[in-house]
Parts: structure tokens; C-alpha cells; sequence
């Protein structure tokens, strides 16, 4: 009797402490479940419609709104097609576009205008798109802990990717004929024919000053002028991106602690990956501590990457074509390279590496290793020594 009596009293608690611990999991992943979904903000349920007819924008921005207030979060796009024109990052948000989730830039009209490119006192020193930042479909400024994630895609529709495409071709010859006889500038810059007219944008990202920032698992198509501009940024990470775009993939301008990795970038008519160090921040800032590995870049025929038909159908009227689509350092050079690391790339049908310091600023440390070239359209490597005033 006592043995049994024994018995039951362990077989009870037994009982007891398995229910203990069967509840404890249940309760700590609701907990779980309810906490992660206070932080994730859906932009349909601030009034985005995904039908790509409807300017989402303002529930974007609302979202981003919402988020930030909060003390940070993530902005969710599920699938559907989300009309916009400049989209405000703010400190400690990430976007997450799902699969099927497409963001695309606006055509500008006399009702959609994208944010008025920001006045730049240095912009005599380089050109117009490294010069501006918010004309831009997704942007921001001295930020801290931002991320652009996600399987979804960015599409540049409404974008221009120079200032003629913002006008007309009457506008275009006016302006022409009245810069015939000028003088020429100190660099070339500011060209009133390069500037893009305002309420139109020529970026799909654009980053100023932030810092810790990734941009991960995206594609990129029809990025405008840069599909990526990244300026004065500190610790950032681009990986596992696709792009193909019909002018610069990546720009990493005057950035420090940069890792690039696992990229595809198709840019028929301009650099896939460009490492610079322009004046446009009013100060020389070397670009250094960089790392870009496992990385192709390319110059099919745009938009041939993404759909996986890798077409070289495109001629100039003359019969010609030279793709571009290389990894360049320069032109903009005016703070010079330090510590980069170039390793694991392929160049294919696209043209070769080249180094190119021309504003006065050193080219150091740099290594190049385990580089595949295909089908390459003019020289492997370019060097490049000048000064251009």
C-alpha cells in the first residue's frame, strides 16, 4: 500500500510537470508570434492596393510612418503591384517585399512627381546623378540600421536614366543650341543638358550617409541612371542581388566597410559594379574596406538576364555595339581607393576591369584575384593615370 500510494504520487507529478512543459512552448510561441506581429507592417492594411493602377506611395510612406514611430520595424509588401514615386527610409526599418511583390516607379505626369533633387553646391565636380540623392524612387539620409530585403522586385518603368529623357525634343534642341557657344566648365560639370528636370527621378536606391545597412535577395530591373547609388555609407552589405538595368547597377561612392557578394548585374550600356570616390559630399572620402566576390557582371541585351534568354540583339544605327557592364573604379576618384578586394568574378560578354584615378586621389591596396573574362569587347584591364581640369 505504501509502495503504491508511492507510485502515485510520482505518476501525478509525473502528469504535471508534462503538461508544465507542453504549455510552456505553446505560450512562448504565441508570445512569440504576437510580438513578431506588432513589428511587421503590412502597407495594405494602411491603404496600398497592389493593383498597379493606384499610387501606393502614401500608404508606404505611412507604414515606414507607423514603423519608425514605434521604434522600428518591418514594412511588408505582399504580392501585387505597387505603384510609387519616392519612397522615405527612415532609422531602423527594413522593407520586405514578398514573392510576387513588385515595387514600380511611376511615369511622372502633371499629378505624379517624384521628390525635387536637393540643392548641391559641389555638383560643379561631378555629374548630375551622383550630385542628387532624393530625386529618387526609394531614398534616405543619415540613417542608421536599414535593410531592403525580400525576393520581390524593384521596377525602374517610370525612370529616366538622363536628363534628356525628362524633356522634350524641342526642350532638348533649345538647350543645345544655347550651350553651343558656352565655354567649357572645369570637369564638364554642372551640364544643364544632363540635369534630370524636376518631379522626374533617374534612381531606383539611393543612400546617403547611413550606416549599417543591407540590401539583400532583390531584383533590380530598369534601375534608371544607378539601380543602386550609395554614398558616404558606412558598414553596408549588398548580397544575392539581380539586376538589369539599362545604365549603372551599383555604385559604391565614397563608402567605408562594404561587402558586395553573390551578385548578378547585366548593364548593357553602362558599369554593372563601380567603386568611386566623387566630391559630391563637399569633401574627399576614400572608398575603402571593400570586398566584392562571387559576382557576375554582364551586357546582354537588358532584361535578357531575368527572363534567361541572354539575347545580344541590340546595334547602335551605325551597326555597332560595345556592352559595357564591367567593375570599374573611377571616374570620380577624388578620394581615392584603399583596401579593396576584387575575387571569385566573372565577366561575361561584357567589358573587362579597369582601374581609372583621374581627380587626384591615391589607388592602394587593391587585389584581384580568381577573375573568369568571356567574350570580353575590348580590353581585359584598363589603367587609367590623369587629370581631367
Amino acid at each position: 500500500m505504501k509502495s503504491g500510494k508511492h507510485f502515485e504520487f510520482i505518476f501525478a507529478l509525473a502528469c504535471v510537470l508534462a503538461l508544465l512543459c507542453s504549455a510552456t512552448p505553446r505560450s512562448s510561441f504565441s508570445f512569440t508570434a504576437r510580438a513578431a506581429e506588432a513589428n511587421v507592417y503590412n502597407i495594405r492594411t494602411f491603404g496600398a492596393k497592389g493593383d498597379g493602377k493606384t499610387i501606393d506611395t502614401p500608404a508606404i510612406n505611412k507604414a515606414i510612418d507607423a514603423a519608425a514611430a514605434a521604434g522600428g520595424g518591418t514594412v511588408f509588401f505582399p504580392a501585387g503591384n505597387y505603384l510609387s514615386v519616392s519612397i522615405h527610409l527612415k532609422s531602423n526599418i527594413a522593407l520586405y517585399l514578398d514573392q510576387g511583390a513588385i515595387i514600380i516607379a511611376a511615369n511622372t505626369s502633371t499629378d505624379v512627381k517624384y521628390d525635387l533633387p536637393e540643392p548641391n553646391e559641389w555638383d560643379k565636380y561631378q555629374d548630375f546623378g551622383h550630385s542628387h540623392w532624393h530625386n529618387s524612387l526609394i531614398w534616405g539620409e543619415n540613417l542608421t540600421n536599414v535593410s531592403i530585403l525580400g525576393p520581390g522586385m524593384i521596377w525602374g518603368k517610370g525612370l529616366v536614366r538622363g536628363g534628356n529623357q525628362s524633356r522634350t525634343q524641342q526642350q532638348n534642341d533649345a538647350l543645345n543650341a544655347a550651350r553651343a557657344n558656352e565655354p567649357k566648365q572645369p570637369f564638364g560639370y554642372p551640364n544643364p543638358r544632363d540635369a534630370v528636370e524636376p518631379g522626374w527621378a533617374n534612381k531606383s536606391i539611393a543612400l546617403k550617409l547611413c550606416r549599417n545597412v543591407i540590401i539583400r535577395d532583390v531584383t533590380i530591373l530598369h534601375g534608371g541612371h544607378f539601380a543602386i547609388l550609395a554614398t558616404g555609407d558606412d558598414n553596408l552589405t549588398i548580397d544575392n542581388l539581380k539586376i538589369d538595368t539599362n545604365r549603372d547597377g551599383i555604385d559604391i561612392d565614397a563608402c567605408k566597410n562594404v561587402r558586395v557578394s553573390n551578385c548578378t548585374v547585366n548593364s548593357p550600356f553602362d558599369d554593372g559594379i563601380c567603386p568611386k570616390s566623387s566630391f559630391a559630399l563637399g569633401y574627399a572620402r576614400a572608398t575603402e574596406n571593400v570586398t566584392i566576390t562571387n559576382c557576375q557582371v554582364s551586357g546582354y541585351d537588358e532584361g535578357t538576364l531575368l527572363d534567361g534568354t541572354f539575347k545580344r540583339d541590340f546595334r547602335n544605327p551605325n551597326g555597332t555595339f560595345s556592352p559595357t557592364g564591367r567593375i570599374k573604379f573611377g571616374t570620380e576618384s577624388n578620394g581615392g581607393f584603399k583596401n579593396i578586394t576584387i575575387t571569385n568574378c566573372v565577366f561575361d560578354y561584357c567589358r573587362g576591369l579597369a582601374l581609372e584615378s583621374v581627380d587626384g586621389g591615391l589607388l592602394e591596396d587593391v587585389t584581384i584575384s580568381n577573375i573568369t573574362m568571356r567574350d570580353i569587347s575590348n580590353s581585359p584591364f584598363f589603367l587609367r593615370l590623369g587629370g581631367r581640369i
